[in-house]
């Protein structure tokens, strides 16, 4: 635990030393009670209570580790793959499968409709993505101010402007439910019908909503390069119900011929392994995984990338 005293050289002390801890308490009295002198008793009483409501507040509802949480949920949401789930609306998100959403349902829809719509996806997920971000930032900076005010050693500005920060933990509050709704991919808003026109056939009620499925990642430690192949593992954080299709793809650097420039390629995989063959040894190939396209597919900004060197061959060991 670090300690920092006033008007001391820190390198002329030994801060773990049982004595220094005790030096600092007095510090700490001798402080708190100088702050003390400065207000009527009243007005102190008034300013511990606040004091402690604001460090209650930055304790639990802005604590370090929820803002650290929400920032790894942000990077995890910034890899996933979003898509256009088409329910009947009597149907929750996820319950669909081949029995109760015949493919029949994709039939009735009207395909450049729903091109349209897989666009305002696009651009809905990417203004969700680009809010979530500017919202934590918000809050990161709220944090900081309210640090700031805690370690200010006046408490007389701090009572002054105390409706300041009450509008302040107000806002903040708002900002984090905000942040916590556009966490959560919603409903999709449809301006448009995307059932034609049918006749007598009864129009289904169907309604959109954005899902996401989190991001293919290889595993590093089972993914390794021999000296003319490469055998390659990959997973899915959440297994889906349904086996995935995936798509690798592999690429030489620094070719050192026109041959070697094409030496690459893109495999079609329906499971989380494949051994990639006929590589040169003694050579860098980057790996790429991703998820097959898919109709529904509306955004998938990223993609994992591995690098891996081939095992020198039996000539370059000689």
């Amino acid at each position: 635990m670090n300690f920092q005293v006033r008007g001391l050289g820190l390198d002329k002390m030994k801060l773990d030393s049982p004595q220094s801890c005790l030096d600092q308490e007095e510090v700490e009295e001798a402080e708190e009670a100088e702050d003390q002198q400065l207000l009527e008793p009243e007005a102190w009483r008034t300013y511990v209570e606040r004091r402690n409501a604001l460090r209650e507040f930055l304790a639990s509802d802005l604590s370090p580790h929820l803002l650290k949480r929400h920032h790894a949920r942000v990077q995890l949401l910034r890899k996933c793959s979003y898509y256009i789930e088409v329910l009947p609306k009597h149907l929750a998100l996820g319950d669909q499968n081949p029995l109760v959403l015949p493919s029949a349902m994709f039939q009735l829809i009207d395909p450049w409709k729903f091109q349209r719509m897989k666009k305002v996806g696009t651009a809905q997920t990417k203004i969700q993505l680009l809010l979530l971000g500017d919202l934590l930032e918000q809050l990161d900076r709220g944090r900081a101010v309210l640090d700031a005010l805690l370690e200010s050693p006046d408490p007389r500005p701090f009572l002054a402007g105390w409706a300041l920060v009450e509008q302040r933990l107000t806002d903040l509050s708002a900002t984090m439910d905000s942040f916590l709704a556009i966490m959560v991919p919603g409903r999709l808003h449809i301006k448009h019908r995307l059932v034609s026109d049918i006749g007598a056939t009864k129009i289904p009620h169907i309604r959109l909503m954005l899902s996401t499925k989190t991001p293919v990642m290889f595993d590093r430690k089972e993914s390794v390069a021999h000296q003319d192949w490469a055998s390659l593992r990959w997973f899915v954080t959440l297994q889906p119900a349904a086996p995935e299709q995936f798509e690798l793809r592999f690429k030489l650097l620094e070719p050192r011929t026109q041959q070697e420039r094409t030496h690459g390629g893109v495999i079609p995989v329906a499971a989380c392994a494949f051994a990639v063959r006929n590589l040169l040894p003694s050579r860098s190939y980057r790996f790429t995984i991703k998820r097959a396209e898919s109709y529904t597919l509306v955004y998938e900004p990223w993609r994992d990338s591995l690098t891996l060197h081939t095992k020198p061959g039996p000539q370059s060991a000689g």
